[in-house]
């Protein structure tokens, strides 16, 4: 059985199949470690034309989905993935961010409903847990942020990276919160440009210690109101100034 089951509800299914049938995704599926279904909410549109969206009460621009429609669609889900977490993708909702991937991750079955247009008819609100924001920006629909959320809780799926250590490397995952370290890889000088000396040196000490130094320095210059709630160590402190001759 799948260690994540993730369904998404749309009105453009291509848009969602292509990116989970590849990659690191593809595989999981494959191995039988995640589980994604993409289901087009057109299907429970009732008439000939299968109409999802309709003009706003009280006039203004844009359409608005239909609660019929995307409720069905809910529904259906839930008794697909029963305890799954619906979560609608909305600017108004809260921020993703890793903690929240974790959740998804450990809950073990998710629910993503994409919004389109203007929005969805307030009452779609009672069928769905929560809300949730990739970021303060404005999308044409849903569909890239059901993606980020469901490739960002998948990652977390143990198995799914090969080498589980991956995942808590990177930027954001770490209890400390810091950006992840530059990497290199061969060759090892490209255009007079060369990997710092200390990763070529196998004093693996050094190497953890120059990563350290590297992710203090890369959140306090282009993250720092990450840096800002970090509890910086005496070490860290006198780390983040060393030279290369000094770690």
């Amino acid at each position: 059985m799948a260690k994540l089951e993730v369904e998404i509800l749309t009105l453009f299914p291509r848009m969602c199949e292509g990116y989970l049938a590849e990659s690191i995704l593809g595989k999981a599926q494959a191995s039988g470690l995640v589980a994604a279904r993409v289901t087009d909410v057109r299907d429970f549109a009732p008439g000939k034309h299968r109409v999802t969206d309709d003009a706003p009460y009280g006039g203004g621009a844009g359409m608005v989905m239909k609660p019929e429609p995307l409720v069905d669609a809910v529904e259906a889900a839930r008794a697909r993935l029963p305890g799954a977490a619906v979560v609608l993708t909305s600017p108004r909702g809260v921020r993703f961010d890793q903690a929240l991937a974790r959740r998804f991750a450990e809950q073990g079955r998710l629910i993503l409903v994409c919004g389109r247009y203007e929005g969805v008819d307030e009452r779609v609100m009672t069928a769905v847990d929560m809300e949730v924001s990739i970021g303060d920006f404005v999308l044409t629909g849903g569909e890239l942020a059901a993606l980020c959320v469901a490739d960002a809780a998948a990652r977390l799926v143990p198995g799914v990276l090969g080498n589980d250590a991956s995942a808590g490397a990177e930027s954001f995952a770490g209890g400390d919160g810091l950006l992840e370290h530059p990497h290199y890889t061969r060759p090892p000088e490209w255009r007079g440009r060369k990997v710092p000396e200390v990763l070529l040196s196998g004093d693996h000490r050094r190497i953890e210690r120059w990563r350290r130094r590297e992710s203090l320095r890369a959140t306090r210059e282009r993250r720092p109101d990450l840096y800002a709630r970090i509890a910086l160590s005496e070490e860290d402190l006198r780390l983040i100034d060393a030279g290369d001759d000094e770690l």
